[in-house]
């Protein structure tokens, strides 16, 4: 399938590798101008490197957590490009496992900072930034929930940040359709990523057989949905929330 982005921006949290690399790479072969922004900075021009066209995009450090440097990567975006992005996909995250009594405030903070308020923040500035352009406003988010929003043991505050992003999305996806902006999120299973490499082989492999494919998703399964999610065939979709698990949890 081909969504020909025909040179829209898209900015891209957490594109320094995983679900946030594929995205760069798919939305990059569709036609769009990547902007790959990730809390490392050499793991964002990693990514650089392997997308076409390479002199069409642009790497920067990014914490989700920094209201000034959120703003500042804005202002980079529309002084490079003159406008900012179209396209958003809310990629940035982490996550930890600590049992519930364990479970310090500060991990709880920073869990939250990362998943929740990072992607409202970002989502908040991409859109005023649109709207204050004085342009026709035809524009998509996409944020990254997971299947363990359901509920995940020592995962609590884990879950608890992937299900305000659903909620955030829906909240969003209310609001912001009537300015031309339609929001969406995607709830990934187990997937091949640095998030989950933690867990140690064997304890993937018993994951594994709960799935109805028997097997992990890859970062790219989950990027296409996002691809469409951002893409006019989708136009019609707004405050949708995705599984793309492999049958987990149906």
């Amino acid at each position: 399938m081909s969504y020909n982005f025909g040179d829209r921006i898209a900015l891209v949290t957490g594109g320094g590798g995983g679900i946030g690399r594929s995205c760069c790479e798919i939305l990059a072969r569709e036609g769009a101008r990547i902007v790959v922004t990730d809390v490392t900075l050499n793991a964002a021009k990693e990514t650089l490197t392997i997308l076409p066209c390479k002199d069409k995009h642009m790497a920067l450090a990014l914490d989700v957590t920094k209201k000034k440097n959120i703003d500042e990567v804005f202002q980079s975006i529309i002084s490079h490009y003159g406008t900012p992005p179209s396209l958003l996909v809310n990629c940035a995250g982490i996550l930890t496992e600590i049992p519930f009594l364990e479970l310090d405030e500060g991990s709880w903070d920073i869990m939250v900072d990362i998943n929740l308020k990072g992607s409202f923040m970002m989502s908040q500035e991409f859109t005023r930034c649109l709207l204050e352009s004085g342009k026709t406003v035809k524009a998509a988010i996409v944020n990254i929930s997971s299947m363990a929003a359901r509920g995940v043991p020592k995962w609590i505050h884990y879950s608890a940040s992937k299900g305000g992003v659903t909620s955030l999305t829906k909240g969003c996806a209310a609001e912001l359709a009537s300015k031309g902006i339609r929001v969406n999120c995607v709830s990934p299973g187990p997937i091949t990523t640095r998030l989950v490499e933690y867990q140690g082989k064997q304890r993937r492999l018993e994951k594994e057989k709960i799935v109805p494919l028997g097997r992990e998703g890859r970062p790219e399964e989950v990027a296409e949905v996002i691809a469409f999610l951002l893409s006019d065939r989708s136009s019609y979709v707004v405050g949708a929330c995705i599984d793309v698990s492999g049958g987990h949890r149906m």
